[in-house]
This record gives C-alpha cells, structure tokens and sequence, in this order.
C-alpha cells in the first residue's frame, strides 16, 4: 500500500481548522499533483518539496506522486504545509515508517536546503491542539512562542533531516525553551513626564480603571498623545489568559514574537489614512486589523476627524461587541476585538479654537463641518470626553511636585479598584450590560435626580446614560466606597459635557 497520512493545521483567521495530508503513489509517468483546493503558493510545494528531499539525501520517488489535502472546501494558502507534504511522501515511498507519523501533527515551511522556516499562526494552532495527545513539531524560529504553552507536547526542529530522525526514534527533537518571566512595564512611557493636565491625568486614570473609551480635546502640543502612550502603563497587568491571546492575534497576522514583552498590552496607533481593511482587517484572506491587534490593549487614533468617516463607522460594531466578523464569499473569519480606544481630536481644522492667543480664524461653518466628521452614534461610544488645554509655561518649568505622579503609582491604584469590580462583576466596569448596571449602579434619590436632569439639559441619549452610570462606578471604586455618590455621579456626568459644548454640530 503506497498510501501515507500525516496532519497539519491550516490558518483561517485566528482559528487553526485540521488539515489532513494524504500522499498516494501510482503508476505511471513520474510527476506531483496537490488537489484540495490549493492556491498558488501550495502548488509550488511540489518544487520545493521535490528539491529539499533531495538535498536531505532521501530519494524523491520516480513514480506519479498524489497529495490531497482535506477538508477539500478549505481554502488552503501558504507554505505551511510543506513539512506534512514531504513526510507523507517519505512514509508513502517506504523511507519513513507510516506509523511514525501517527500522533504527530507539522508545521512548517521548507527551503530547498531541507531547513524549516517559520510560519506564522503557530500559537493558534497550539492552542486549537491544546487538550489533545498529539505531538506538535515546528520549525525552530517559531519556538518562542511555541513555548508559552505548558500544558501541550511541542518540539521543535531546525530541519527536515532532524524531524526524521525524531520519528525514526533515533534523535528525539528538544522542547522549546521555558518562556522566561515577563519583563517589568518600567520600559513603558511613564506618566511622569507629564506635566500639568491634572484633569486630563485624572481622566486617563478613571480610564484605566474601568476600560472605557477615551476622547481628548486640545489645541496641538498640549500632551494629548503623551497621556495616550502612557495609558498602557498604567493599566493593571494581563493575565496570562489574555496574553496569550493578545499574542495568537498577532502570530496570525505574522507580527515578530518578542519573548521579552509578550505579557505587555499592546498599544497600537494606526495613521488617519489607514484604510478600513487595515483598521478592522479583511483581503482576500482575512487578517487581522489595527482593532484585533489591540486586543486586551489600546488604540489609539490621532487626529480623530482625518479619519474617513467611513472607516470610523465600521467601528461601531466592534466596540459594543467586543470582535469583528469578515465575511468573503468562500468563508468567514472572526476575530476578537476588545480593545480601549484612546481618541484625540483638535476644537476646531487650525486646532486653536477657544485659545486665549486668539489664533483661530475659523468660521463657525468650517468648525461644525469639522466636528460633524464624528457622528453622534459613534461618540455616544465613548465613555468619556475630556478637554486638555494648554498647560502655562510656569507649569512647564516648575519642579517636578506630588502631582505629577509615577505611571507605578496610579498603577497601584487602578489595579486596586479594577480588581474590586472584577470580584463583583467578573469584568471592568466599562463592560457592564444593562442588568449589572441595574445592579452595581444603584442610585439614591438625590443622585437619581441629578442625573435625570443631567440628560434633559445635555440632551444624552440612553446609551449615555448608561455610560454615565459606568463611569461613575469607576469614580466610585477608585474612591474606594460601594456607593455611588452625589460627587462620583457629578464628575462622570462632567465628562459628557463636551459631548454638548466642545463637539456640538
């Protein structure tokens, strides 16, 4: 019988579907063929398959060489699949024992010397095989991230003639090397060098603590993208959990793995001229975007009202929901996206609107264009609204005071009052649906009046209402009292007031 079976993973967003690879050799005139829906760069596996056999100093057989590759309806695409196609027609030929290959699945790219390259996607396939009892190999350069899993068996492997040699059972191939632990967030902007912007600081840190969105609104130059880089350092720690996840995102975009600060949230800021494709991802074969690639991070858009309105509608749907679905006419892709956005616009197109330089020379028409780039629904996502004006230059000079805290210090502080609502939710306050609010939001009748007449002169719609009551709880929390005070429901209604003057059509 000159039948051989081996598996494989395919990459199909952020999943990792199973590929079976079935060799057969026939008679007749010696040539190769890859059925199973293959694209252009599996095809080629034939030649690069052909060559690094060869050069292992294994003979390529001289007979006519079938490779399926199942499920048939999957699109496969790639050169993942090259190690799985070489073995099974080594096993097919006789050169490999077939049973070798049973309990093992492959991943890798060959190069025509039989050395592996990497792919990307490994971490999702490791975590689509986790709970199994097959052995992964991979190519040596994906190691590091092949490591963060504990609880799967993976070795790893710098070329063709090492895999073979393991499943003769004559050279057992290594596990990847232990992840080493993760490095301290000091490497992180530190929200020290900020000075001033003692409401904007105090925005940033109510943020942190319950996830919400952010929108700053400021003149150039008055720190509104430093508070942003320094959001990442102030936020409590990933789990491990999420920042596994955080990583298989990346992986499957094909992003460089840094072993040094995998355990870091990612912070991604993508140019107002980025294309909706690249903002929520899509192509031909579905990747990921900036919003996935922020996932258990933040994102952060500069120059809010540059953005194509276009693109900052499809943003609507992954900030509730937390992923993003993309369909194409052979399949979907779903990948995850719960990120915190972090938003930065100007008051008017000069940026000097209310500037008491009296620089602005804007007319009142070009303002609301300007502003009206924003549509209601989607600032109505936005947890908080907060103006950053321009700090005075004896601030800029003075000393270094108690105010101008350590990003380590407020971090102390957000991961406290984070973790308290995580023991009474099981999530950030920025998370909570209608029925957590009802419960962890209750108001007095003093508190309740207050923000009934907060929405009759604001005009806030339910949605804000609720974030309203969201943020407040944060306030609360970072006070450190289980109720929601007259004060907390105040400050939280403060930060929808430029909803109704800085950004008012």
């Amino acid at each position: 019988m000159s039948l051989a079976v081996a598996l494989t993973r395919a990459s199909e967003g952020v999943a990792a579907p199973l590929v079976t690879v079935e060799v057969h050799l026939s008679g007749g005139l010696p040539g190769t063929s890859i059925v199973g829906l293959p694209e252009a760069a599996v095809r080629e596996a034939r030649d690069r398959v052909r060559v690094a056999i060869q050069n292992t100093q294994f003979e390529y057989p001289a007979r006519r060489v079938t490779v399926n590759l199942a499920p048939a309806e999957l699109p496969k695409n790639g050169g993942r699949f090259d190690l799985a196609i070489a073995l099974g027609i080594l096993a097919a030929g006789g050169q490999l024992p077939r049973e070798s290959l049973q309990g093992c699945e492959f991943l890798g790219e060959l190069a025509l010397s039989g050395e592996l390259r990497p792919v990307p996607g490994v971490l999702p396939a490791l975590l689509r095989a986790r709970g199994g009892r097959r052995c992964i190999i991979v190519p040596q350069a994906n190691a590091d991230e092949a490591g963060l899993l504990g609880d799967i068996d993976v070795r790893v492997a710098r070329t063709l003639a090492e895999v073979c040699a393991h499943l003769r059972g004559a050279e057992p191939l290594p596990p990847p090397q232990p992840t080493p632990a993760p490095r301290a967030s000091g490497a992180l902007p530190d929200l020290a060098d900020v000075r001033g912007q003692l409401g904007a600081r105090r925005a940033l840190e109510i943020a942190a603590v319950g996830g919400h969105h952010l929108l700053l609104i400021g003149p150039p130059g008055t720190g509104k993208s430093m508070l942003a880089q320094r959001l990442p350092g102030i936020l409590p720690p990933l789990t491990d959990a999420e920042a596994i996840e955080a990583c298989a995102v990346r992986s499957a975009a094909g992003e460089p793995f840094d072993i040094h600060a995998w355990h870091q949230r990612p912070y991604r800021a993508p140019h107002h001229t980025a294309s909706g494709v690249a903002l929520v991802g899509g192509g031909s074969h579905p990747r990921p975007g900036e919003i996935s690639l922020a996932h258990h991070g933040v994102l952060f858009l500069d120059e809010l009202p540059e953005f194509d309105r276009h693109v900052l509608e499809v943003l609507r749907e992954p900030l509730e929901s937390g992923h993003i679905v993309i369909s194409r006419a052979a399949h979907q892709a779903k990948f995850p996206a719960r990120f915190q956005l972090v938003a930065a616009m100007n008051p008017c197109p000069c940026g000097y609107a209310g500037d008491p330089g009296g620089r602005c020379h804007c007319t009142p028409d070009s303002i609301a264009r300007y502003r009206g780039r924003i549509s209601g629904p989607l600032l109505d996502r936005i947890d908080i609204l907060c103006e950053v004006p321009r700090v005075p230059l004896a601030e800029l000079n003075a000393e270094r005071g108690a105010t101008d805290e350590a990003s380590a210090t407020v971090r102390a502080r957000v991961t406290n009052a984070r973790s308290v609502a995580m023991q009474r939710a099981g999530k950030p306050n920025g998370l909570l649906g209608t029925r957590e609010i009802e419960r962890d939001c209750a108001l007095g009748p003093a508190e309740r009046t207050l923000l009934e007449r907060a929405l009759d002169k604001l005009g806030l719609s339910a949605r804000a209402y609720h974030r309203v009551l969201r943020v407040a709880r944060s306030i609360a929390d970072l006070a450190g009292t289980d109720r929601i005070a007259r004060e907390h429901l105040a400050e939280a209604i403060q930060y929808r007031r430029a909803d109704a003057a800085s950004t008012a059509r």
